[in-house]
C-alpha cells in the first residue's frame, strides 16, 4: 500500500482488510494457482491479508511479497509465520523503484493496489519488466460506483461517493476496477482477460452479510466520515443517514450488490536493454 493509503493503518482498518480476505477468498482466489518452483512477486502485500492464502494455495512456489509500509510488512510476516508457512519472503518496496532484475519473476499478483497509486500504468509497466517472458500477472480491484442495494438510498449513494472522492483527491481511483484491461493493455500485456466477479448478499448468506456488507464495506465508508467531514464533501446527517442505510440493507429483507474485476494477461515479449 502507498503513503497515501486512504482508509489509514489503525487497528480498525487492519480488521477490516482481514474480514475482508476471509470473507471473499474463492472470490479473489479462485483459479489462482501457481506451479512447483514458480517466483512470484506479490506487489502490495499490506497486512498479508492475500499472502497466507496465496502461499497456502501454492505450496511449492516461492513468494517475494513487498510494500511500502514496514509496519504493514511485520504484521503480514508476523501472519505467514503464524500460519506455518515458510514460502514467503518479504521487502519493504516502493513499486516504482523496485530494486530487483529485470524478469527476475514467473508471476505477478497485485490485489487492491492499483486503486490507492496516482500512476496505475506505469505501475503495471515497472511490474511488467520484472516478469519473465511467459509468465503473467494477475490484478484483482473493486470499483465503489458498482454498489447497489436495497432498500435504495440517496443518503447512502452520497455516503459512498465521499469515499470516492478523498481517494481521488489522495491521488487514487475507487472506480478503477473498470479499466483494468485498457491499463493492461497500455502497459504491454499481451492476452488481456478480465471477468467481473460479483458479491450478492441477502439473508440467505449470513457469513456475507456480516463479513462483506457490515464489516468490509460498510465499514470502510463508516470509517471517512472524520475526513468527509473535514473536506466538507458532506454534512454530518447526511453521512450518518448514508451509513444507517448502509446497515440497513444487512438487514433480513435488504439486499447488497458489489463487483470486483479479476484481471489476467501475460508478457509475450522480452524487455527491450
Amino acid at each position: 500500500m502507498g503513503q497515501n493509503y486512504v482508509h489509514g493503518y489503525h487497528p480498525r482498518e487492519k480488521q477490516r482488510l482481514q474480514d475482508q480476505a476471509d470473507v471473499l477468498v474463492a472470490l479473489l482466489h479462485g483459479g489462482t494457482h501457481y506451479k512447483k518452483g514458480a517466483q512470484v512477486l506479490e506487489a502490495g502485500c499490506g497486512i498479508g491479508a492475500q499472502t497466507v492464502t496465496l502461499a497456502r494455495n501454492s505450496p511449492d512456489a516461492r513468494f517475494t511479497a513487498i510494500d511500502i509500509s514496514a509496519n504493514s510488512i511485520a504484521e503480514a510476516a508476523k501472519a505467514v509465520r503464524a500460519a506455518g508457512l515458510d514460502n514467503v519472503g518479504f521487502e519493504i518496496a516502493d513499486i516504482f523503484e523496485l530494486r530487483f532484475e529485470p524478469e527476475s519473476f514467473d508471476h505477478v499478483f497485485v490485489c487492491h493496489v492499483l486503486e490507492h497509486l496516482s500512476r496505475p500504468a506505469q505501475a503495471l509497466e515497472a511490474l511488467k519488466s520484472l516478469i519473465k517472458v511467459g509468465g503473467t500477472i494477475t490484478v484483482f480491484e473493486g470499483d465503489h460506483a458498482s454498489a447497489y442495494f436495497y432498500p435504495d438510498s440517496q443518503a447512502a449513494r452520497r455516503a459512498i461517493h465521499c469515499q470516492v472522492e478523498l481517494q481521488r483527491r489522495a491521488g487514487g481511483n475507487a472506480l478503477i476496477g473498470r479499466e483494468l484491461y485498457p491499463l493492461l493493455q497500455q502497459a504491454g500485456f499481451d492476452c488481456v482477460d478480465v471477468s467481473p466477479r460479483m458479491v450478492y448478499v441477502d439473508a440467505s448468506k449470513p457469513e456475507l452479510v456480516s463479513g462483506f456488507t457490515r464489516d468490509t464495506f460498510t465499514a470502510m465508508i463508516e470509517g471517512v466520515r472524520d475526513a468527509a467531514l473535514a473536506a466538507e464533501i458532506i454534512d454530518a446527517a447526511t453521512f450518518d443517514a448514508g451509513i444507517r442505510d448502509l446497515y440497513r440493507t444487512a438487514e433480513a429483507d435488504g439486499v447488497f450488490c458489489y463487483t470486483f474485476f479479476k484481471a489476467t494477461a501475460f508478457k509475450a515479449t522480452a524487455v527491450k536493454r
